[in-house]
């Protein structure tokens, strides 16, 4: 039997099957989705707003300095959600080569004398008054990749050298620059894409199995390699043990959200934002969320991703054809992963790894580009089955 999330509906018409492939999609944009959207974006400004007033303040003389940033971002995002969502498709599916290219150029423009190395890493471009992320849109360009791959070659896909080595081949390029950089944790959500874009590909099992415990194997070693990382995994196992060095952070964010409790503290009186939470505004501003706002404000955040993703898996199967179906599988992983692994870091359950949050961190890279997945995303809820629209 076949693999349903390959399968194709071969009995639609022929004006169905037009719409879903390359032609310009004309039908509504899924305003569900976009209204879930904007409001996990309004409470992600009003969060940014709290955690960041304090250390505005004391570091740039204005407490509005990064909420105004982050206005900024949030409005540049805007025109990248609907540029995405108005892009023709044919369009879309000639740049998953040129995408992919202009992004090794930029990770490769990264490890130059160009790019400032900042708390020993080097992850930025300065352009002017910001400062570029690459790998926030390294994760689009191979999503793309990805999804021409796997649904092109389906006749390959199981087989090793044609159709598991190129993807496993690029892949591991990126990775291999990113922990130049070093950045480990970004190099592990771009295996996770690959990951999950083989399982919905059709990838043999003992490919993955033997692919994952060599990274599995590479991971550790390279955190038995580096000192620091691996002091990083033992505060993880363990952060009280050495709460004032290793584990400070953790520790900090699990007592932010301890301090929560049931309703929280109110919205802008946490303790924690008051320079004991580093990078309070940023990948741990759920820390700062849980304590102001409580388990019901975590709670009602946690719903509203929920119906994001509920959308978004209701675009995904409502599509016709295959590649439309695995692009929108890819850009969706690329949002699942961050907000999963970002409450992961927050509550302990994985090591700090540097991964914002969607839609709620500071930042304006993150942001861009989370807009730019949620713009394809509506692009594709115009393919989709009318059923997904009366959801």
């Amino acid at each position: 039997m076949k693999n349903s999330f390959t399968e194709t509906k071969k009995s639609k018409s022929r004006s169905a099957f037009a719409r879903a492939t390359d032609k310009a999609p004309t039908a509504p944009f899924d305003w569900w989705l976009f209204t879930i959207v904007l409001v996990i974006l309004a409470v992600g400004l009003v969060m940014v707003l709290s955690a960041s007033g304090i250390v505005a303040e004391q570091v740039n003389g204005d407490k509005y300095y990064f909420f105004k940033r982050q206005l900024l971002f949030a409005a540049g995002g805007g025109v990248a959600l609907w540029s995405a969502a108005l892009l023709p498709r044919e369009w879309l599916y000639k740049l998953q080569y040129p995408a992919l290219f202009f992004s090794l150029l930029l990770l490769l423009i990264t490890l130059s004398p160009f790019a400032p190395a900042i708390n020993g890493a080097k992850r930025w471009i300065p352009l002017g008054p910001v400062s570029v992320q690459p790998m926030e849109f390294v994760k689009i360009a191979l999503a793309l990749y990805l999804a021409y791959f796997m649904s092109s070659k389906q006749d390959l896909i199981k087989t090793f050298s044609r159709g598991v080595i190129p993807p496993f081949a690029v892949t591991g390029l990126f990775c291999f620059l990113l922990l130049l950089q070093p950045d480990f944790g970004s190099a592990v959500v771009l295996a996770g894409i690959l990951f999950f874009m083989c399982v919905a590909g059709g990838t043999r099992f003992i490919y993955l199995f033997f692919s994952l415990a060599l990274a599995c194997a590479g991971a550790m070693a390279l955190a038995i390699a580096s000192p620091y990382r691996l002091r990083r995994l033992l505060a993880f196992l363990d952060p009280f043990q050495d709460a004032h060095n290793t584990g400070y952070q953790l520790v900090q964010s699990l007592l932010a959200i301890g301090s929560g409790s049931f309703f929280g503290v109110g919205v802008g009186a946490s303790k924690q934002k008051m320079f004991y939470l580093p990078e309070a505004h940023n990948d741990f501003i759920m820390a700062v969320l849980a304590e102001e706002m409580g388990f019901v404000g975590m709670t009602v955040v946690m719903v509203l991703f929920a119906l994001l993703f509920w959308r978004c898996y209701k675009i995904i199967m409502g599509q016709h054809n295959l590649r439309d179906r695995f692009t929108a599988f890819g850009i969706t992983t690329i949002l699942v992963m961050g907000a999963v692994m970002n409450l992961a870091v927050v509550m302990g359950v994985a090591p700090p790894k540097g991964v914002p949050m969607p839609l709620m961190s500071y930042g304006g890279s993150n942001l861009l580009a989370t807009m730019l997945c949620v713009g394809l995303l509506l692009n594709f809820s115009r393919t989709a089955d009318s059923w997904t629209k009366s959801s």
